[in-house]
This record gives C-alpha cells, sequence and structure tokens, in this order.
C-alpha cells in the first residue's frame, strides 16, 4: 500500500531562495560599496591635502626668498617669533581675508613650518638635537640670486590628519553607513515582497503540474499580465488541452480499431461455426464469402500499419523526380469505368507537365483512398471535378464532388482516423474510416499540403499543394 502524500509546506521554497539570493547579493553590493567609497574618500581626502600643503609651502618659500634678499640674513626671525607669524599669515593669506576655518587654517598653521638657514642650524621650528622628527618633514630649498639661502620643511597631510581626528572622514563614513542601512532595508522589502510574489505564482503552477502527471488535463492555469510567467501559463493550458484531447482521441481511436475488428472477426466465427454444424457447407461460394471478411481484417490491418508509419517518421517513401499530371491522369483513366458504374460523372481539367519529387506508388494509393472516399459518399447521379494547375512554384491539385455536404465545423475531422460525421460505423457507408487519414499522411510524406473546404458543386472539395521543381533542379538531377 502505497504511503500517503505528505502535506506540501505553504511557503514556496523557490520564493525562500529567491529572497536569499536577493538579499545576500545586495548586501554584498552595499558592504563593496562602502569599502570602495570609504577607501576613495580617505585616499582622495589625503591626496587633495597633500597637493594643498606642498601648494603652500612652495608660496612660502618664494616669499622666504623674497625676505632674504631685502633682509640679508635670518636674524630677524630668531629675535621675533611673532614675526614668523606674521609672514605665514601674510604669504598665505594675502590682504585682509581672514584665514578659513576647519581643515584649511589647520594647513596653514605656522607651527606646521620649519625653517633653517643654509648651514643647516634651525631658525624657526625644531631644535638641532631633533634629527628623528626632521627626517619625518618634507624640505623645500629656498633660493635668492641662484644661491641656497634655506630649507623650508613642513609636516605631511597625514600627520596633520592624525592631529585632527579625522573629523571629516568619519562624518562622511557615518553618513555612508547610514546610506548603506537605509539600502539593506530596502533591498530586504524588495526581496520579500518579490520572492512573494513569484513564489504564489510558481506555487499554483507547482500544484497545476502535479494534477496535470496525475492525469488531470482539465487543470488550467490563470493567465494574467504578459510577462513570461504568463506566456508559461498558457503554454502550460495547450499542454493540458492537448493531452486531453490526445486522451481522448486515443480512447475512441482504441474503441474504433475494437470496433471495427470485431465485425468481420464476428463473421468469420460465425460462418465457420456454420460450417461446422453442417448449416452452411463448404463450397466455393462460403469459402469466398470467407476470403473477402479476411481480406477486409488485412486491409484494416495494412492501413493501421501505414499509418503507425507514419507517426513514427518511418513511412517508406522513395521520392524521386515525376510528372504529377501524368500520374493523376493515368489513374484516373483507369478509374474513369469504376466511377460511371457508380454513377459519377468525371470531370477532369489536368495540365500538364507539373514536376514534383514524388513516389509513384504512394501516388497512386494517394489517388485510391480520394476516388474510393467519394464513390462511398457522393450520393449517385453525382460529379467529380479533378483539376491541376502549377503556380508560382507550387503544384495544386483540387479534388470536388457533388452532394451531400460536410457542415463546416466537422471540416477539421474528417482526416481524424475512423471518424465519420454521421457517426455511424457501418461499412455500408464506406471503408474504415481510415482512408483520409491515410491519404494526409501520404500528402505529408510528399512535403505537401491537404484542406478541406465545401465544394461548389454541393459536397467537399480537397485541394492538394505540392512543392514544384524549377527547371535547373530537374537539368541536375537528370545529370
Amino acid at each position: 500500500m502505497p504511503s500517503p502524500r505528505l502535506p506540501r509546506p505553504a511557503v514556496s521554497r523557490l520564493g525562500i531562495k529567491l529572497f536569499a539570493i536577493i538579499l545576500v547579493v545586495n548586501v554584498a553590493i552595499s558592504g563593496l560599496v562602502f569599502l570602495a567609497v570609504s577607501r576613495s574618500l580617505d585616499q582622495g581626502f589625503i591626496e587633495y591635502l597633500d597637493q594643498t600643503q606642498t601648494r603652500r609651502a612652495e608660496t612660502l618659500a618664494e616669499g622666504l626668498a623674497e625676505e632674504w634678499a631685502g633682509r640679508g640674513d635670518w636674524q630677524w626671525l630668531r629675535q621675533s617669533p611673532g614675526a614668523w607669524h606674521r609672514l605665514v599669515r601674510r604669504q598665505l593669506w594675502p590682504g585682509d581675508t581672514p584665514p578659513p576655518e576647519g581643515i584649511e587654517r589647520r594647513l596653514g598653521d605656522p607651527k606646521d613650518f620649519v625653517l633653517h638657514d643654509a648651514s643647516g642650524l634651525p631658525v624657526i621650528g625644531l631644535p638641532p638635537d631633533s634629527d628623528q622628527e626632521a627626517a619625518e618633514l618634507r624640505w623645500l630649498p629656498i633660493e635668492s640670486a641662484g644661491e641656497r639661502v634655506g630649507m623650508l620643511g613642513y609636516r605631511p597631510p597625514q600627520q596633520l590628519m592624525a592631529r585632527m581626528d579625522r573629523i571629516f572622514l568619519s562624518r562622511q563614513q557615518r553618513n555612508l553607513g547610514i546610506i548603506v542601512a537605509a539600502l539593506g532595508l530596502a533591498s530586504l522589502l524588495l526581496a520579500g515582497g518579490l520572492s512573494w510574489w513569484l513564489g504564489r505564482r510558481t506555487r499554483g503552477m507547482a500544484r497545476a503540474t502535479r494534477r496535470l502527471t496525475e492525469g488531470d488535463y482539465s487543470t488550467r492555469l490563470a493567465e494574467r499580465g504578459r510577462d513570461e510567467l504568463s506566456s508559461l501559463a498558457h503554454d502550460f493550458n495547450v499542454l493540458a488541452a492537448t493531452l486531453e484531447a490526445s486522451r481522448e482521441a486515443r480512447s475512441r481511436w482504441v474503441s474504433d480499431i475494437a470496433h471495427e475488428l470485431r465485425t468481420p472477426l464476428a463473421v468469420l466465427r460465425g460462418e465457420i461455426e456454420a460450417m461446422q454444424d453442417g448449416i452452411r457447407s463448404l463450397d466455393q461460394d462460403n469459402l469466398h464469402s470467407l476470403a473477402q471478411e479476411v481480406g477486409q481484417l488485412e486491409r484494416l490491418v495494412a492501413d493501421l500499419r501505414l499509418l503507425s508509419q507514419s507517426d513514427a517518421g518511418a513511412l517508406e517513401v522513395q521520392l524521386a523526380p515525376l510528372d504529377l499530371a501524368e500520374s493523376l491522369a493515368s489513374r484516373l483513366d483507369e478509374a474513369s469505368g469504376w466511377l460511371g458504374d457508380s454513377g459519377i460523372q468525371l470531370e477532369r481539367e489536368v495540365e500538364g507537365p507539373a514536376w514534383i519529387r514524388g513516389d509513384t506508388q504512394r501516388l497512386r494509393q494517394l489517388w485510391n483512398n480520394l476516388i474510393d472516399n467519394t464513390c462511398a459518399y457522393t450520393t449517385a447521379p453525382g460529379r467529380l471535378r479533378v483539376r491541376l494547375a502549377a503556380h508560382q512554384g507550387q503544384v495544386r491539385v483540387t479534388w470536388e464532388d457533388s452532394a451531400p455536404g460536410v457542415p463546416d465545423a466537422e471540416l477539421p475531422r474528417l482526416t481524424e482516423r475512423l471518424y465519420r460525421v454521421e457517426g455511424s460505423r457501418s461499412r455500408a457507408s464506406g471503408g474504415s474510416g481510415l482512408g483520409l487519414s491515410i491519404a494526409t499522411a501520404l500528402v505529408r510524406a510528399h512535403g505537401a499540403r491537404m484542406q478541406a473546404s465545401p465544394s461548389p458543386l454541393g459536397g467537399l472539395c480537397w485541394t492538394l499543394t505540392f512543392p514544384a521543381i524549377e527547371d535547373h533542379q530537374l537539368r541536375e538531377d537528370a545529370a
């Protein structure tokens, strides 16, 4: 006994996976953006400070060179440290403009500059024994009239940043952290909403697919919107409808075959039992009747075999250039007496030549099936009009007969196997019901099309369209 099916969870696994993937990807992107922007701010800000400090040091060095040219020594700076502050301020912020606040002012602080004379002795700044601290400074020469008169040292921006507690960068990183957190929250909401929506859609598809695999072909999905999921739902509905129609056709097909086989077998059994019981004598007439029933069975089995080969793509067809007009005219000439005996007047307009790639035997079988169908269903006295014409690379055969006609709704079903318009299975109405199905298979094997429509004569019109062979193709085949 099979184990009962466990109930499936209400939460879609696909939705959970989608939620996790979107969330992880967005968090990873946010983290990378945070690190990249933080590093960019840090490096970019340091480079900006370095360039600014270097330009101001060069400006100050030029001003000190001018002061040396006017005074001739640095003794005035040694005697008046306040003069150093005034000099730095005048050189870096000329005029009456006060020094700016914040970082810009810290970069121009006089305490961050050191002045040595030409002998390397300190004038302003570090004492003589501060060699290690002096090595951390950057130095610019001070020249006057082509002669070096001193050296100006200044602190690099990294040291200044350490003293300023990196206030600017900390504020920028805090703002960036807020942005990244908001992005993460938005990603969380987006991932949750999208996964819920997609999970709900796919959960319905999964349930419908499960019912379809269990044999419930009446299942259909709602087609909402114009996205890929809606297209998938449409394709699912088409598949379900096709499977449902296929199951019904297969059931009807098996039932019809059983009925078709049962009738001749019942006749055979009855006649054989009558002979065994002595009711009927074993003579030529009774044997001929048995042979007719066996022949009917053979024809039915042969038709079924041909259709099965066609379905499997294994129908044997030897295609070669031939004149379709000659093939059709020859068969109509042979069948004219047969049609006359059935009370059907033949009219034909077959213009040739009309070259196609075809199989002579299969085409003869096709014409036989069409003639059989006309004789079986056309009321005598009746008419059959056959026309053939080549036009724009195609050869078109029109096969029209007289009443009775076929309702328009029944036309697409005429080539279904064992289908009869009146629903009767009596062979009095003609054949086994496989003739038109076989004709369609034979036409398809030649790469052609076969279409039914009402006939102007009051009956049925079949239009067969074959691809024609061009003259240069005929020459190539002949070569």
